[in-house]
């Protein structure tokens, strides 16, 4: 390998743990890492103790698969228990997996443009996002590889607006709660 390559190297080798984190994370944005990998990177991100100060509740699908994208998602302030539940139409055709993935990515969207509108900054809360996909849970989490185009850009827009809280949790839930919660 050539020499300057060795010592970046050995100079991230040198950084502690959370720089190093850190200096993952801005190199994941500025290129699309999971494609010079076999396997998928790890997404790396503070956990969560304790409860969250906002739990997103999503659930996404497609009349047909592929058809018509359709989703819901339910934000909960912890600190009031004060919610909200918003309805999608995509209005376009997709599989259900996509779905689920552009429904988190409007929950998550959505609560930033609420604190960033209070003028205050989403690094300062925390988020507990729960939902009956394990693909996606599991995708943005690395445990599952992202093999298509499409899934790696949902996973990696997903990936990237999670990093923008202090600290988050995914959180596997049974269908028939996003059933009973949500209506779908």
């Amino acid at each position: 390998m050539d020499e300057r390559v060795e010592r970046i190297l050995e100079a991230i080798r040198s950084l502690p743990e959370e720089q190093r984190r850190s200096l993952l994370r801005r190199l994941a944005q500025m290129v699309d890492l999971t494609t010079l990998h076999t396997s998928p990177l790890p997404f790396e991100t503070t956990e969560l103790e304790g409860p969250a100060d906002y739990v997103i509740l999503f659930d996404g699908g497609s009349h047909g698969n592929p058809g018509p994208g359709y989703g819901s998602y339910r934000l909960t302030r912890t600190a009031d228990g004060r919610s909200s539940t918003v309805r999608l139409d995509f209005g376009e055709e997709m599989t259900n997996n996509e779905a689920e993935y552009r429904t988190l990515i409007a929950a998550l969207e959505g609560l930033i443009g609420r604190i960033q509108a209070a003028h205050r900054d989403p690094s300062e809360f925390t988020v507990e996002v729960r939902g009956d996909s394990a693909l996606v849970l599991r995708q943005i989490e690395g445990r599952w590889k992202a093999k298509d185009n499409r899934m790696r850009a949902l996973r990696n827009r997903a990936r990237e607006l999670l990093s923008r809280f202090k600290a988050h949790r995914l959180v596997l839930q049974g269908r028939e709660e996003s059933v009973r919660d949500l209506g779908h």
